[in-house]
């Protein structure tokens, strides 16, 4: 593990100590069962679809918005624009996020029929829990950071919550344990496989790595493109190639339009299906 996942899991496993010093499992568990369910993850069948992220700050790009972002009105932009789920980066210490950040999200965004995705370092049941109660409809998992033990406890507790999980690697050695995850799980739970392009060393974007590491990709459940997403060119290259989504962040922030971004590179992606 990279000494950046290192410093995150190591973070992650303290927010869990202090969060359980405040609420029993058990209670979590009844708040979450007693949250209105998210609404569901809703593929496009023009075979190209956008997950737009909220995360204001980047570790590698700093600040990417200020404490005066207006959570609502962005997350809505997305969704009216197309987007099938909304990335949310709960982590608070290197990405400014939080799990309030989240709930106000989720609130926005299930009147218009789209869930919002937890993001995070998750390390225990116990944040699955936290974002089904926050009202989020997914969760991402990585890999790398997780044994299988703890990977299969995760997706029992989200496949347990009604949640999608978005498995996320960052090399080949991620996809391999990644198939044998999803060839396990045996079509019991909603996943999305996805390629994350940053260097773990660096925190730098390679984009090449995402078509390189494309057709090491479980078959059979779709596949996201992870960062280096940043216009309808490199959507339409990525859908051209295969993927059937990309998870869009740095670009989207930075965007005086986030809305029309959105637009652009759902319509970029979605032509280069029909075309292919």
């Amino acid at each position: 593990m990279s000494s950046f996942l290192a410093e995150m899991a190591a973070a992650s496993e303290q927010r869990v100590r202090a969060a359980k010093a405040l609420i029993s499992e058990a209670a979590l568990a009844e708040r979450a069962r007693q949250t209105p369910p998210p609404p569901a993850l809703q593929l496009s069948a023009a075979g190209f679809d956008l997950i737009a992220e909220l995360k204001l700050r980047s570790p590698a790009a700093g600040a990417l918005g200020g404490p005066d972002t207006a959570i609502d009105r962005r997350v809505t932009a997305y969704a009216r624009a197309g987007a099938a789920a909304v990335s949310i980066l709960t982590e608070p210490s290197r990405f400014d996020g939080s799990l309030a950040h989240l709930t106000d999200a989720a609130r926005a965004l299930s009147p218009l029929g789209v869930p919002a995705m937890r993001k995070d370092f998750l390390i225990d049941p116990y944040q699955v829990l936290e974002a089904r109660a926050a009202g989020a409809g997914g969760v991402l998992l990585i890999v790398r950071m997780l044994s299988r033990e703890t990977l299969v406890a995760l997706l029992e507790c989200a496949r347990t919550q009604g949640l999608f999980v978005l498995l996320e690697g960052f090399d080949a050695q991620d996809l391999e344990r990644m198939q044998e995850l999803i060839a396990a799980d045996a079509g019991r739970s909603s996943l999305l496989a996805g390629v994350n392009c940053r260097d773990l060393t660096t925190l730098e974007v390679v984009p090449g790595r995402l078509l390189e590491l494309l057709p090491l990709l479980p078959r059979g459940v779709p596949r996201v493109a992870e960062s280096g997403v940043e216009s309808a060119a490199d959507a339409r290259r990525l859908a051209a190639a295969g993927y059937g989504l990309a998870l869009v962040g740095s670009a989207l922030m930075r965007g005086a339009d986030p809305g029309a971004l959105t637009s652009a590179l759902l319509e970029a992606g979605r032509a280069a299906r029909r075309d292919s």
